[in-house]
């Protein structure tokens, strides 16, 4: 049975520091392939490191850029994915990682979701991407990438695999956060990343890739705990917490044909189902169309009457009553 090694890239990237960076990348990527890795995946922001701000611009580079050219040169018979500020044409900045394969850039995904809640505000300084696409790869397995936040969201892996993923890698820079013993190894963001990685193996019977960084940031520390997980929900790789290093596991491409066999989740989805909903919805929330939501007699874009008395709160009942 034909088995593909998988190597996930746990390290420390110095902040805005991009030579020193790519120099890592180059030596890592070697180590991976003397340990005949087929795919090296690398965390999000690897390259720059995370906590940019102003330094985004200064070490951003362009699709054509001879440095990323070089880095791709070096996955000739190999397969990376690489993560970095892009800066298009019309300057803006994104948050991006990239498939190497052979000596080229395969494809770009620029991150969709961007989190400007708790100690994040992406949105400051990056623009969100609006494309969704899986692609074929030299592996031979639809590939999808995913960045972070990406995966907070239900609809990225759902379309992913809908567009052909048998093979779905989200690159991570994940602060460590909630620490209590109550929580699997007592860091919550770690329980909450490791069950929405199984969750989404099962319900896309895809193999799910998680690459995470470790090191810190401006006082962030991340975490690592980098997974592999089978289309069946089993975990067959989890690196260590906060440790630097190169982690190798072997899976079967044949694991999702099996899966989706004898689980044919993505065969019975509905995606014209999903379609003609979400037009109401959008259209809904547009105020563009009737609002099913609202109360009745609510006034176009509002969701109550616009007379209605505020209700009571449950289980409360007024003074002398």
């Amino acid at each position: 049975m034909q088995t593909l090694r998988v190597a996930l890239v746990q390290l420390a990237p110095r902040l805005g520091d991009l030579e020193v960076n790519l120099a890592r990348h180059h030596e890592l990527l070697e180590e991976a392939r003397g340990a005949g890795a087929d795919l090296v995946v690398f965390p999000e922001l690897g390259l720059t490191g995370y906590q940019l701000q102003d330094l985004a611009g200064d070490v951003a580079m362009r699709l054509d850029e001879p440095r990323l050219a070089r880095l791709a040169g070096e996955t000739r018979g190999l397969s990376a994915v690489v993560s970095f500020v892009e800066e298009s044409a019309d300057h803006r900045l994104f948050i991006a990682a990239a498939l190497l394969e052979d000596g080229e850039v395969r494809h770009v995904h620029r991150k969709v979701h961007l989190p400007t809640y708790g100690l994040f505000d992406e949105r400051r300084f990056f623009a969100a991407g609006d494309v969704l696409r899986t692609v074929p790869s030299r592996l031979g397995m639809g590939v999808g990438l995913a960045v972070c936040e990406d995966f907070f969201h239900l609809s990225v892996p759902h379309i992913l695999a809908l567009d052909g993923a048998h093979l779905l890698i989200n690159v991570s820079s994940s602060p460590g956060r909630d620490l209590a013993a109550t929580h699997e190894v007592g860091l919550g963001t770690a329980t909450s990343w490791w069950t929405l990685i199984r969750t989404y193996a099962q319900l896309t019977t895809c193999f799910v890739v998680f690459c995470n960084r470790v090191g810190i940031d401006e006082s962030i520390a991340f975490w690592g705990g980098s997974e592999v997980v089978a289309p069946t929900g089993e975990t067959l790789l989890r690196a260590p917490l906060y440790d630097e290093g190169v982690f190798t596991v072997d899976i079967s491409p044949e694991d999702v044909r099996r899966e989706r066999i004898a689980v044919p989740l993505l065969r019975d989805e509905r995606p014209e189902l999903q379609l003609r909903e979400l037009e109401r919805i959008v259209a809904e929330r547009a105020g563009l169309g009737h609002d099913t939501t609202a109360e009745p007699g609510a006034e176009p874009g509002l969701d109550v009457a616009p007379e209605s008395p505020p209700h009571e709160p449950i289980g409360f009942r007024a003074a002398g009553r």
